[in-house]
């Protein structure tokens, strides 16, 4: 077809005869896993491969749809693009071979959900045996961060946060909340006395963040209740303060998913004292259709509603 503009240089189009439909689930393994090797684990070939057959990929569509980082292989603007086609054909291809072959469902892949360190270790974890039960086919991988993920830059394909993101094309939804509570050992009440009023606590030592390496103002939670302490302890892991609460070190404002069921540790003054957080569940406007990352969202919801009083009260988990 001629050019609109006849003065300007034609374009040539990629020679597509050249193109290897097969290249295609290479091509979404590596975006997915954005390792080599992984990727050719779950493919069950030789990562040389993988490497050799996106490079021919890249070669017949002329244009590079990967950068390499420190946290591996990254998608380009045209590997974004080239993601959502690949996935929307995936889709095609598992609801035709669901339909000819009877299953319930060709739902299947990975899906990297990101979150914060102790939500995510001590309550998301866990609760992913009951998602693996009826989703045997989708492989979770969870990210811990003290730091914002970057759904924009395909970091990771889900995120439940405190604070709400920003970013681009981020679609974000409130689900629920959660509460926190200061807490301390009994141990350390026991030597230091337990106090009634907002000026007994001047009087005794607190566990904190380390403030100039916080990087999400949300969890400055402490300073919501009590300003100007001086903390005996300081950590930039959530999990770390909680240890170290329990092992008497000093009081710790903690979410109840955290020490709600510890009996190691006492509730100090909850009618007075209590800081509340929404939780966000986001994800990229381009995943949002996608059968295995709405199973993973639905999980997440309905896990976040039905442990309210969990969450919020400290109440045993459902």
């Amino acid at each position: 077809m001629p050019s609109d503009n006849p003065g300007a240089p034609e374009r040539r189009r990629p020679d597509l005869s050249r193109f290897n439909w097969g290249d295609i689930s290479i091509f979404l393994a590596l975006a997915r896993y954005r390792s080599l090797s992984a990727a050719a684990r779950a493919l069950n070939v030789n990562h040389a491969t993988v490497g050799r057959r996106v490079r021919a990929l890249e070669m017949a569509l002329e244009t590079k749809l990967f950068e390499r980082n420190r946290h591996g292989f990254m998608l380009t603007d045209a590997g974004d693009i080239l993601l959502q086609e690949a996935e929307g054909a995936e889709a095609h291809i598992n609801n035709i071979s669901a339909r000819f072959s009877g299953e319930k469902s060709g739902v299947a892949g990975t899906v990297r959900v990101a979150t914060m360190e102790a939500i995510g270790s001590l309550f998301l974890a866990p609760s992913f045996v009951k998602f693996y039960e009826a989703a045997q086919n989708v492989q979770v991988e969870l990210v811990t961060a003290s730091h914002w993920i970057n759904l924009s830059k395909r970091e990771a394909d889900v995120l439940l946060s405190f604070p709400k993101p920003g970013g681009l094309r981020i679609e974000s939804e409130k689900i629920g909340e959660f509460a926190l509570y200061l807490y301390a050992s009994e141990d350390y009440l026991a030597s230091h006395g337990v106090p009634a009023t907002m000026d007994d606590l001047r009087n005794h030592d607190f566990i904190d963040y380390i403030d100039e390496l916080i990087a999400i103002s949300a969890v400055r939670w402490l300073s919501d209740v009590v300003r100007d302490i001086d903390a005996r302890f300081r950590s930039t892991s959530l999990v770390a303060q909680y240890h170290a609460a329990a092992a008497g070190l000093g009081i710790a404002m903690l979410p109840t998913f955290v020490a709600g069921t510890d009996t190691r540790l006492r509730r100090i003054m909850p009618e007075k004292i209590c800081v509340m957080r929404d939780i966000w569940l986001s994800v990229h406007h381009d995943l949002e259709h996608i059968a295995r990352v709405r199973q993973v969202m639905s999980f997440l919801k309905d896990l976040i509603r039905d442990n309210r009083d969990f969450l919020i009260d400290g109440q045993p988990q459902r």
